[in-house]
Order: C-alpha cells, then sequence, then structure tokens
C-alpha cells in the first residue's frame, strides 16, 4: 500500500505527527494526549518605522531596519483577506491551530519523497515562524527558525496552538498580514501596498491583492525588484492565485480571467526614510546621530540603533519649516552648488538650545551625483560632519567676554603696533601651564590698524595685534575656560589648540557650535546645549519630553556689555558696508590666513546663527582668493564679503514675524563708556573693500618652521 494510500485511510478526525528524527509517522486520536502541550509564544514588538517631525509636525524622515507600517485588520481592503486565506489557508477560518487536511496531505507527499517537502501549514503558523525568524539574533537562531526539520515542525505546533486560545482568528489574520515579508523590502501589508502599487492596504483592488498574496509564498524569487525573471514568476503566481480564487468561488471565473489579463503593473514606488531622502537631510543627519551616540537613548549602540530603526517611535524636533526655508535661500541668492567653496548655516534659539535650521549651499548624497556632499558639513564629527573649518576672528569674541569678566570697561584700552610679537616665552600659557609664547614669531595687520584701540574700537576693527596683547593681559587659559563654557570645542572631536593665536580662530569649528556658543550671548550668558529632539512618542503612545540643558555660563550683565560692543560691529566695524538687519542685532566676522576660510556669527534676544564659508577638498590648499562665488568675482573673501550678507539675509527673512526684542542695556555704572553710540573706529579700513579689514587674517608673516604654525595650520578635508 502507498504511502498516500495509508494517509488517505486515516479518519478526518485524527491529526498526524511526525516521529521526530524519522521519515515515518504516527497517528494518534484528537481526543488522546498527544503529548503536545500548548508552549507560549514570546512576541516581541515588531521591527517598525521610526518617524521624525519638524517643530511643526510635518514628516521630515523616517528610520528603520524593516519597512512597516502595523495596520489594524479594518484598514485592510476586504479583497485582500479573502486572496490570501485562499492560496494560503482557504479552510483557515474553520480548523483549530493545526490544519488536519492539510497536514495529512503534506504528509503524504513527505513520507513519499523521504523528507519535508511540502508544509501544509496554517496561517497560524505561518505566522509563529514568522515571530521566530523575525526574533532571532543570531544566525543559529535564525536557521533553527528555517529547518527543514520535523523537530521544527513540531515547535511550531506547540506554538500555533497557544497562538489560537489566546486571539480571535482576526486577531491571527492581522498579525500575519503586518509580519509577512512581501518583497522588495516591504514588511507588511500596508508598506507592501505602498511599495509595489502606491496605495494604502485599505485601497488594494483584485489585480494587486492577487499579486501580495501571490508573493508571500517565496518572496525573494518573485521580488519585482530583481529583474524581469522574477517579475515573471511573480506576475505567474499571482495568477495561480486568482485561479484559486475563482476555483473556491470568491469571484467568477470572467473576473478572473479579466485581472489575470491585465499587466503586473508594479510602480516600485521609492521606499521613503533615510537621510538621503529627507528633504532637510543634514538635520536629519544630526538627529540620527544624536540618538545613536547619546547615552540616554540605550547603554550600547547597537541598542540605540535597534531603538531608532526599529522602535516605532514618532520623534519631535525643533526644526522650523520657515527658518529653515530663509536659511536655504539665503545661502542659494549667494552660493551656488557647483561653486568649489561650499557655505553652510546653523539657527540656534537662545535660552533653549534648539536648533532651528541647517543648511548648506550643496546637497547632502552619496556622491554618486556632481556637487554633493557626503557628510554633514554644517554640524561636528559627533553628529556625521567632517572636521570643520577655523572659525577666525569669531574667537576674538571669547577673548572679549574673558576681559568684561575680569572688570575691563568698553572704553578700556592700550596702544598696539602694526605687528604683535610674544616678549618672551612665558607671556602666554595654556591650561597645563606650559609656556607657549613664540618672542620668534610675529602676527601683523594687514592693512595698519595701530594705535589706541579699546575693547568697543578693538573689536569694531577686529585687530590682530589688539586681541594678542588683550589675550595675554587677561590669559590664554581664561579665554580657553571662557570659550568651553559656552560650549566650544574642536569639530573632530580632539582637544582645543592651545596657542597664542587661539584668539585669531585657529580652531576648526562647525556652525552649530559656533552658533550655540553665539546664541548665549543672546540669552544673557545662559548657555544651552544644542538640541534638536524635543519629544518622543513610543509605538504605545508614551511620551517622553526632553527639556533644555542649560546653565549660566557668563554673568548677565557680562553678556549684556558683550552685546552692546559687538553691535556696534553693523554700525562702525568691519560689517558697515553690509548693513543691519533692521532691530537689535550683534556679531561678528571671522577670517582666517590668507582667506582660508571666512565666517559670521551672530544673535538676537531671539536667535543666532553662525556661516561659514570654506573649501571642502583643503582649505590650505584652496583658498578663497580670485575666485567666483555665486556668479560674483571676488579677489579675496572675507567675513563681510559673503557669510555676513548670508546671515543678514536669513536673519531678515527668518525673523519676519517674530516682535524684535531689544537688548538689556548695558550697566554703565559697571561697564562705562557707551559702546555702540562711542565715536567711530579710528584707522578701520572700509570693509566693502576689505572685508574685515584684515584684522582677521591673523597672518603670520614670513616666520617659517614656528610651533604656532603647526598648531595653527589651517583646516583640511581629506
Amino acid at each position: 500500500m502507498t504511502a498516500a494510500a495509508v494517509a488517505a485511510g486515516v479518519v478526518a478526525a485524527a491529526i498526524a505527527i511526525p516521529a521526530v528524527g524519522g521519515t515515518g509517522a504516527m497517528f494518534v486520536s484528537a481526543s488522546e494526549d498527544l503529548g503536545i502541550q500548548p508552549e507560549e509564544l514570546k512576541e516581541p514588538p515588531l521591527a517598525e518605522k521610526t518617524t521624525v517631525l519638524d517643530a511643526k509636525g510635518n514628516q521630515i524622515a523616517q528610520f528603520y531596519e524593516q519597512y512597516r507600517e502595523n495596520v489594524t485588520l479594518d484598514k485592510v481592503a476586504e479583497i485582500m483577506k479573502v486572496a490570501i486565506i485562499s492560496i494560503e489557508d482557504f479552510r483557515f477560518y474553520e480548523h483549530g491551530a493545526i490544519d488536519i487536511e492539510g497536514t495529512i496531505r503534506a504528509l503524504a507527499k513527505n513520507m513519499a519523497s523521504g523528507g519535508i517537502s511540502q508544509g501544509g501549514s496554517s496561517i497560524t503558523q505561518q505566522y509563529v515562524k514568522q515571530v521566530l525568524l523575525n526574533s532571532a539574533t543570531t544566525d543559529k537562531e535564525r536557521n533553527a527558525a528555517l529547518a527543514a526539520s520535523y523537530a521544527r515542525k513540531l515547535r511550531e505546533l506547540r506554538y500555533a496552538l497557544a497562538v489560537e486560545e489566546k486571539y480571535t482568528k482576526d486577531q491571527i489574520l492581522e498579525k500575519y498580514l503586518n509580519i509577512a515579508y512581501f518583497g522588495a523590502g516591504a514588511h507588511g501589508i500596508e508598506a507592501a501596498a505602498k511599495r509595489f502599487f502606491g496605495v494604502a492596504a485599505a485601497d488594494l483592488d483584485l489585480v494587486q491583492a492577487a499579486t501580495l498574496a501571490g508573493a508571500v509564498q517565496d518572496p525573494n524569487m518573485t521580488d519585482p525588484d530583481r529583474g524581469k525573471d522574477y517579475r515573471a514568476r511573480l506576475l505567474s503566481r499571482r495568477n495561480v492565485v486568482l485561479d484559486r480564487m475563482a476555483e473556491l468561488g470568491k469571484i467568477s471565473k470572467a473576473e478572473a480571467d479579466e485581472a489575470k489579463a491585465k499587466p503586473l503593473g508594479y510602480k516600485d514606488t521609492p521606499l521613503p526614510g533615510g537621510c538621503e531622502a529627507s528633504q532637510y537631510p543634514y538635520f536629519c543627519m544630526y538627529v540620527r546621530n544624536e540618538v545613536l551616540s547619546n547615552p540616554i537613548f540605550g547603554k550600547t549602540k547597537q541598542a540605540r540603533t535597534q531603538f531608532l530603526n526599529t522602535g516605532g517611535l514618532t520623534i519631535q524636533t525643533s526644526l522650523d519649516p520657515g527658518m529653515q526655508k530663509a536659511a536655504e535661500q539665503a545661502i542659494k541668492k549667494h552660493v551656488r552648488a557647483s561653486d568649489a567653496p561650499v557655505a553652510s548655516e546653523a539657527l540656534v534659539q537662545p535660552g533653549t538650545g534648539q536648533i532651528k535650521a541647517m543648511a548648506a549651499s550643496r546637497k547632502y548624497g552619496n556622491k554618486k551625483r556632481k556637487n554633493e556632499m557626503s557628510y554633514n558639513v554644517v554640524a561636528d564629527a559627533a553628529h556625521g560632519g567632517g572636521i570643520g573649518f577655523q572659525a577666525g576672528s569669531t574667537f576674538k569674541t571669547f577673548t572679549l567676554l574673558t576681559a568684561l569678566k575680569q572688570g575691563m570697561k568698553i572704553n578700556d584700552g592700550f596702544s598696539v603696533g602694526e605687528g604683535y610679537t610674544a616678549p618672551y616665552y612665558s607671556s602666554f600659557k595654556n591650561c597645563k601651564g606650559e609656556n607657549i609664547g613664540d618672542p620668534t614669531h610675529t602676527v601683523t595687520n594687514d592693512e595698519g590698524g595701530g594705535g589706541f584701540k579699546t575693547l568697543a574700537t578693538g573689536t569694531w576693527g577686529s585687530v590682530n595685534t589688539f586681541f594678542l596683547q588683550l589675550e595675554q593681559k587677561v590669559g590664554l587659559c581664561n579665554v580657553v575656560k571662557t570659550a568651553k563654557s559656552l560650549g566650544i570645542k574642536r569639530s573632530d572631536g580632539n582637544k582645543l589648540q592651545e596657542y597664542e593665536t587661539f584668539t585669531l580662530g585657529i580652531n576648526e569649528m562647525d556652525p552649530v557650535t559656533v552658533a550655540t556658543a553665539y546664541a548665549a550671548i543672546g540669552a544673557r550668558g545662559k548657555y544651552c546645549e544644542p538640541m534638536a529632539i524635543t519629544k518622543i512618542t513610543d509605538r504605545y503612545g508614551k511620551v517622553k519630553n526632553y527639556p533644555a540643558k542649560c546653565k549660566q555660563a557668563l554673568d548677565p550683565e557680562v553678556a549684556d556689555a558683550a552685546a552692546n560692543i559687538l553691535s556696534g560691529v553693523f554700525t562702525k566695524g568691519t560689517m558697515r558696508a553690509v548693513g543691519g538687519i533692521g532691530r537689535p542685532a550683534a556679531g561678528k566676522t571671522g577670517t582666517t590666513d590668507d582667506q582660508a576660510t571666512a565666517w559670521f556669527a551672530g544673535f538676537t534676544p531671539d536667535l543666532a546663527g553662525a556661516v561659514s564659508i570654506g573649501d571642502p577638498r583643503g582649505a590650505v590648499t584652496h583658498k578663497l582668493n580670485n575666485i567666483t562665488i555665486g556668479g560674483v568675482y571676488y579677489s579675496s573673501v572675507f567675513g563681510a564679503s559673503v557669510p555676513g550678507p548670508i546671515w543678514k539675509d536669513t536673519m531678515i527673512a527668518a525673523l519676519k514675524d517674530t516682535p524684535a526684542t531689544e537688548f538689556t542695556p548695558v550697566d554703565t555704572a559697571r561697564f562705562g563708556g557707551c559702546g555702540q553710540s562711542c565715536a567711530p573706529v579710528r584707522s578701520e579700513p572700509d570693509p566693502a573693500d576689505q572685508g574685515d579689514g584684515g584684522g582677521d587674517r591673523g597672518d603670520r608673516g614670513d616666520v617659517t618652521n614656528s610651533p604656532l604654525d603647526e598648531a595653527g595650520g589651517d583646516a583640511t578635508f581629506g
């Protein structure tokens, strides 16, 4: 007697249980003790995409390990349910955990073939298999979930019994449709409907439903992304489903024939998500790296990655779409994507540290196309950035603040020459107490600028020799400490270089870091760490708010005095040819040696921003001289040439709907003077011609082999 005949003789009330380890089988009555007890199935939450929103609630990015959007069964088209049940388990609503007829049928074929050649699995068993596969964390566990063995089938039956006891049939079907893989990177019915046909699962029609129902049997071999042969197999499989539906009377033969005559209709809808696909890629990269690097989101990087890519989170961020647009348009007005240098800008809110915008003149991409950046040029290396650009004379502000902290008044000053040389080696000490003053090295002001300078006039003219002498007076380490208290750290993550030219901006920075430091002055000395994530809602609706992390880094009156002086940069200093923004504002230009890079950093009480421009091929070897940017030729680019106008245009647009806020008046009893209302700067070159008046250049003269040259080298990008 054949194996098939034996199986056929088994009464319908019996259950076929394969003998573990052999090709034979034993049959026991369903009413007897089978030796199989239901075993609780651990069902970890399915990997589900994380959605990132801007401050207004608009979606700006998605992250996922598996592209999946869980939906309830009522959000799935009825024809889809009919199609999947027809082809996978047509007696699904009639049998229990085990489809006796299907199992006997599969058993007969397996006995004839001497192995496992036909599954005979119910939808419940298939769900169990998918849970085991999705929860596997090692190759051994994944192999066990896929093993063609009776042991695996027996284990699945135990779990299936427990699942059938725990859930209704509709609940099981919903879970199965959400966990199943359909090919083309789409996990779950909602993702598959969107990926294959550009519609929601609720809107699938007969042809589309039959296609997806056919795909689940072997999604890798019918993956339409893999080529013509795979699409042909998917089309054939779809037609099998249509024939089966007609055979079961779910549709008519005419409906099946009409549907079979139609093309596959695969839309190849791009998978959403990833920063390259985001409208705001640099901000997106910042958010992603913040989650992956910050221990508050998980103890290990692996845990943080899983949290981001599989947690089904909704991440609310600080990005303001209006301010972002303002930054993008201002940059586009002055710098083209095809220009060799790259301009980048960050906007930060004083008092919270919230990053409101991150923009650059080039798009983010994988460099397969021209004029793309493969890293986050707006941020530091910890947030996907590079090594940054030297910040130039924007660092003079930290020396100014230190002088005010130590009791100097606005009109206090001293006479300086056209060049500055440290009088002796011990004239400057770093924070380790080491002598780093170099009496063999001279720093100059290219266009003169010597004479008596005060804190105000020296700042407005950005006079190198004044700030080196001021730094010597207040102490290099004290200036470094002031900078650090405002969050200043190198973009590449290395320690700050503490040399006498620190005040001239020899350290490589990123716009987010510089903007955040200047925002603290606008907030009257209240420094808040830069933040992009304000709230996270998990898949269960639990909300976690992330408040600002702030500290009082400066005496408020010191910040007020600095703001008062820096306001004069627009009226009497290096930005006077560019002009102000029609409301109280303060800032500082910055240019490095021989125009390797240029900056502007500024603030109002409501918003701060920093703009940098430099050549990512290497600022040392590709300086900003004799160059065309944005269609305009520049013999030399200074802080007021390109970064200043970008900042101005950005702030006017970004703050157009925000009422102007005044700076707190300077305490003249403490700081004396009149700041920006004092007499014009003497010996000040015209910024229309000279940008930062040469004061920001930090020119080291003709001296060679100086330790300052080694320490203060310009930023280079590999």
